[in-house]
């Protein structure tokens, strides 16, 4: 009788693993379907566009990447000057120090010449208080502007920076992510690509740097990961960003902006209060947020997803950094999928 019993509980369990594997694929089809639909899509649509224009135009609009700060001693001054090297006119590039207990501030101030300015800050706008906010006396650097406040996590930083612009669009990114040269090019144009609806933000795909060859702030080669973990994650990646992603942003669904490459129309992110410091999640609440106050004004809206691969970070090759790294896991593995 127990065995009887036992093979109708086995023969069940394998149905369900049966009925569930047949959903997965078919679920899994269908976002290959629409990623390659929107792939090929964006690549007609921009396979005569000369987004080097852009740069010229005088009608550029002004971009705000902001890049929170927290122990980035060992790499920051490099990973600023990549920052300050983008090919495009109309921006500047804000970098918040989140309470840094090493000597990020200071090598900030020594590199670039900073001195202390007076610049007003709506007092109520939520974020930890803000020590110091800091311009260089150098004008070559001149789009550098630095805010030192106290510790709040990467979301109290976010939110700081975009009440301190003053630029129609805001870009949240990893300090210590590499853009490529012409990422800025793409974001504008991807803003101004609809005529129909207003785009309210645009994300786009974030690839492994890891083996890859860098030098002076630029990637010069292209390799595939040494360490076997963080092939696992370049896989991931690719599901999530290209498959997933692309997908979601083919039927206009897209529900999450990556935290290492987002940007937003500040005027709606000021709107709906900022990023949440109370969740681990903030990157995709924030989009529902925009979402719910663009359909609660019956404005017509959407959310660009660029395929091109815009952005570089390096992930980890070993499970114990995690633990060094306070800010990583929140958004990284997020936007791996790996925990």
């Amino acid at each position: 009788m127990d065995s009887e019993l036992f093979a109708v509980v086995l023969e069940y369990i394998n149905f369900v693993f049966f009925v569930f594997t047949i959903i997965l694929f078919i679920l899994f089809s269908l976002m290959a379907y629409f990623s390659t639909r929107n792939s090929l899509h964006y690549r007609n649509k921009n396979s005569f566009t000369d987004i080097s224009k852009i740069m010229a135009s005088p009608l550029a609009p002004t971009i705000t990447i902001i890049a929170p700060a927290y122990n980035e001693g060992l790499t920051i001054v490099e990973n600023i000057r990549s920052l300050l090297s983008l090919q495009y006119v109309n921006y500047d590039v804000m970098v918040v120090n989140d309470g840094s207990k090493d000597d990020t501030l200071q090598k900030l101030i020594d590199s670039y010449d900073l001195e202390k300015v007076a610049i007003q800050m709506d007092p109520d706008w939520k974020s930890k208080p803000v020590r110091g906010i800091y311009k260089s006396k150098n004008r070559a650097f001149e789009k550098l502007t630095v805010i030192d406040k106290v510790n709040g996590g990467k979301s109290d930083a976010l939110n700081a920076g975009i009440a301190l612009s003053t630029s129609k669009y805001v870009g949240c990114i990893d300090v210590d992510c590499l853009l490529q040269p012409d990422a800025l090019l793409h974001v504008v144009k991807s803003f101004f690509q609809r005529s129909q609806k207003r785009v309210i933000a645009v994300g786009g795909v974030i690839r492994v740097a890891n083996s890859c060859i860098i030098q002076g702030g630029q990637l010069e080669e292209i390799r595939l990961p040494k360490n076997w973990l963080a092939r696992f994650q370049l896989l991931e990646y690719t599901r999530s960003f290209i498959l997933g992603r692309m997908a979601w942003g083919r039927i206009d669904s897209l529900l999450i902006i990556s935290g290492a490459f987002g940007f937003f129309e500040r005027e709606i992110a000021l709107a709906v209060g900022g990023y949440d410091t109370d969740t681990v999640g903030e990157d995709m609440e924030i989009v529902f947020k925009m979402r719910r106050y663009m359909h609660d004004r019956k404005e017509s809206y959407t959310i660009e997803y660029i395929p091109d691969p815009l952005c570089w970070t390096e992930v980890p090759e070993d499970l114990e950094i995690l633990d060094l790294l306070p800010y990583y896991v929140p958004v990284k593995s997020r936007e791996s999928g790996l925990f």
